[in-house]
């Protein structure tokens, strides 16, 4: 019998759950990895939120059919990008493997000043562009109240509308409306399904228009969000049959990294939506974090540095300094 794979049925999911399988039948050739689509509520509600953004959508809800499926045994791995998975999982799941991680940064596309779409009329501007070179009323669209948080703390007169669709809409929705300056996506997931960033910095890809720009963000101006840039599998637990699989998959320096975030977001009581970031790095041995909320007023900021080994106390203390 084979081992199932669950994915979500988006592109970047797939092209997720496909690096997964291969890393998979690469390290175990005797066994067969087959995947399993399962389309979850969020994604029916995001679809349905096309129409009506401005709807933020509940944590978890990318990710309920797929721990359904692992509980009915319909499923031996579930795929996520971690950023979506809940810090609490289901009785009698967890959290197997992390892989190790992407570049966490976030990169904001806009529209080129000459040589652009056109189609949509809309502003234009150079290369290299930072956030806080946009005009005032400049309008750049996004769903994460973290982005928005942040973006508005570098450039207090900015529009940030939200924006709904997987990453290619949201690209495409870019350079067709005119009343849009820009918007603001994850580098991982670009690269992942196989956008480039040329040295113009341009952005290419399949069905990306012609035109668009993107700039990487560092993150002392776009702190990520918790576990950006790493996959997380979630098992069955107490299934022996699969530990040898999650330890071939698992990264240990990702893993420390994003407990610690996790911890951290826990102990700050939210979930993907909040207005909350943070970053861990392992550092000679040393495991570092950044973070920030807005979710008592203005930004609020932290750092501290732990052993690698109390990445939970480490989060748990950055939750206690910004929220007392």
């Amino acid at each position: 019998m084979p081992l199932i794979i669950a994915t979500r049925g988006s592109a970047l999911a797939l092209a997720q759950a496909n690096m997964v399988q291969t890393r998979c039948r690469a390290a175990f050739p005797e066994l067969a990895f087959d995947l399993k689509i399962v389309k979850t509520t969020g994604d029916k509600l995001q679809t349905a939120a096309l129409a009506q953004e401005g709807n933020a959508l509940p944590k978890g809800l990318f990710t309920k059919e797929l721990e359904v499926a692992l509980a009915r045994h319909q499923a031996d791995l579930a795929v996520h990008s971690l950023k979506d998975l809940p810090t609490e999982v289901p009785r009698g799941l967890k959290l197997g493997a992390v892989t190790e991680r992407a570049d966490v940064r976030d990169v904001l596309i806009y529209r080129a000043a000459e040589g652009g779409s056109g189609a949509s009329g809309g502003r234009g501007y150079a290369p290299r562009l930072a956030v806080g070179d946009l005009p005032p009323g400049a309008v750049v669209a996004t769903s994460s109240t973290r982005r928005r948080a942040q973006l508005l703390a570098h450039n207090p007169a900015l529009k940030v509308p939200d924006i709904r669709g997987n990453v290619l809409t949201r690209i495409q929705k870019l350079a067709a409306q005119a009343g849009l300056d820009g918007t603001v996506l994850a580098l991982a997931g670009l690269t992942r399904l196989g956008f480039v960033i040329t040295p113009e910095g341009q952005l290419q890809g399949e069905g990306v228009p012609e035109g668009l720009l993107a700039a990487v963000l560092d993150t002392g101006v776009m702190l990520p969000c918790v576990g950006q840039g790493a996959i997380g599998i979630e098992v069955r637990d107490h299934d022996d049959s699969l530990a040898p699989v999650c330890e071939r998959l698992n990264h240990f320096d990702t893993l420390q990294c994003v407990t610690a975030e996790r911890a951290f977001l826990a102990g700050m009581g939210g979930g993907c939506q909040s207005p909350v970031a943070a970053y861990a790095e392992v550092i000679g041995g040393q495991l570092r974090m950044r973070a920030l909320s807005f979710s008592q007023g203005p930004m609020r900021r932290a750092e501290a540095t732990r052993p690698i080994a109390e990445a939970v106390e480490l989060g748990d203390y950055l939750a206690a300094r910004l929220k007392g």
